[in-house]
């Protein structure tokens, strides 16, 4: 990042624009351009401005690694004018220069984004439209989009999270009431649209770039996850449902977890998968990691996670202790659910990888022995039990829920 004593002449104007040939600027716009002499962007923007730049001009493209332009920046150090795709403040690349270099962007113009482009060829009223982009980003924003049930979603592509690729997953999760608008090169005589079924969008291909929204068929229809899944409702393991963590009891455990407060949740022995798909539904911002030791949890987790819709769960199978736990999102709270009679190797393992203000495990007790197994474990890093209760279902044994934090 670079200081401003080092950099003192160094700042940056951006100017959104279209794709089309002959792009249309303001006065204002014009004038910027003919008093500057260093300019950046894409390869196919200095095609479409070469005219208007002043002579010995430089220009330096905006390729990966992002890194040697921002070098060749610094080494230019004076005013570049910027040109971007667009609204430059619409997840775009301004946003990435202002991380770089802090106070430097000191004015930008905007264009229309693609999907406003969209939108308006369309005719369709975008004030109520949630916007999440997949260009070069995980599906995180988009399933929580989904999971909140959200009527209207416009989607930002890329060559990987396509238009057909997006209406697989829809459909693979169960979220089938929506159809699917798609804008191709938009804003010119280059431009198409498509407004498919799902079904549809997902057995083509489609040029680029492009763009997608998704329109809720009946909006009335939208509604909150269910709150307490009945485990009847899961797949269970080798038909045992018994295995499933209780209904009351799961409630419980994701309220101790406290995970309106926290960003990630791991579930180590996630078995069927109910905490992770409950806590993925009542809590769509989290960022939730799950393991389980039986190989059998890889079709249990896919099916019941797709059964009720909670894409996004990252799940891994095999033993927890083997795992090399720091390329996973650190946990602030952490559910254990199975540690296979190794439940102090587990603590020593979670507990130093714990991050957040206030991170917390929650652990269900079913014997004495595992509940001292527990407390010496988090005893010996200076944890304590916070919250403790005791719970019984029906017929089935007393439960103790277990709290712990530093």
């Amino acid at each position: 990042m670079c200081r401003p004593s080092e950099q003192d002449d160094l700042r940056f104007v951006v100017v959104g624009m279209s794709d089309e040939d002959n792009p249309l600027f303001t006065e204002e716009v014009l004038s910027l351009i003919s008093t500057h002499k260093a300019f950046s962007g894409g390869k196919r923007h200095r095609e479409l401005v070469s005219h208007l730049l002043p002579e010995r001009a430089e220009w330096i493209d905006v390729t990966v690694p992002l890194s040697q332009v921002y070098e060749r920046y610094r080494e230019l150090n004076q005013p570049i004018l910027v040109f971007a795709s667009g609204d430059p403040l619409f997840f775009g690349y301004t946003t990435t220069l202002m991380r770089e270099f802090p106070g430097r962007v000191r004015r930008t113009f905007p264009s229309f984004n693609s999907l406003q482009l969209l939108s308006h060829a369309l005719t369709l009223p975008y004030h109520d439209m949630r916007v999440v982009s997949l260009t070069g980003r995980p599906w995180q924003e988009l399933d929580r989009a989904l999971i909140e049930r959200a009527p209207k979603i416009g989607i930002l592509t890329d060559r990987k999270n396509t238009p057909e690729a997006i209406a697989a997953r829809l459909i693979d999760y169960g979220y089938t009431g929506y159809r699917m608008h798609i804008g191709v090169k938009l804003g010119g005589a280059r431009q198409q649209l498509y407004t498919l079924s799902l079904q549809e969008a997902r057995a083509q291909s489609f040029d680029v770039p492009n763009c997608v929204i998704i329109e809720c068929l009946n909006p009335t229809e939208a509604y909150a996850p269910v709150l307490g899944l009945s485990e009847l409702d899961f797949m269970p393991l080798n038909g045992r449902v018994n295995m499933i963590t209780k209904m009351p009891i799961r409630l419980l455990s994701l309220s101790l977890l406290e995970l309106h407060r926290k960003r990630s949740l791991w579930d180590i022995g996630f078995c069927t998968g109910s905490v992770s798909i409950e806590a993925r539904l009542q809590f769509p911002h989290l960022s939730i990691t799950s393991f389980e030791i039986r190989a059998e949890g890889e079709e249990l987790m896919r099916t019941n996670s797709r059964r009720f819709g909670a894409p996004g769960i990252e799940y891994h199978i095999g033993d927890f202790l083997s795992f090399d736990l720091s390329q996973f999102a650190p946990p602030e709270a952490a559910f254990i659910g199975g540690h296979g009679g190794k439940m102090g190797l587990f603590i020593d393992r979670l507990i130093p990888l714990m991050e957040g203000s206030d991170p917390c495990i929650v652990f269900n007790s079913v014997s004495e022995d595992t509940l001292a197994l527990f407390r010496e474990a988090i005893d010996r890093h200076g944890w304590r039990i916070a919250r403790e209760m005791k719970i019984q279902v029906d017929e089935h044994n007393p439960i103790v829920c277990l709290q712990a934090k530093p």
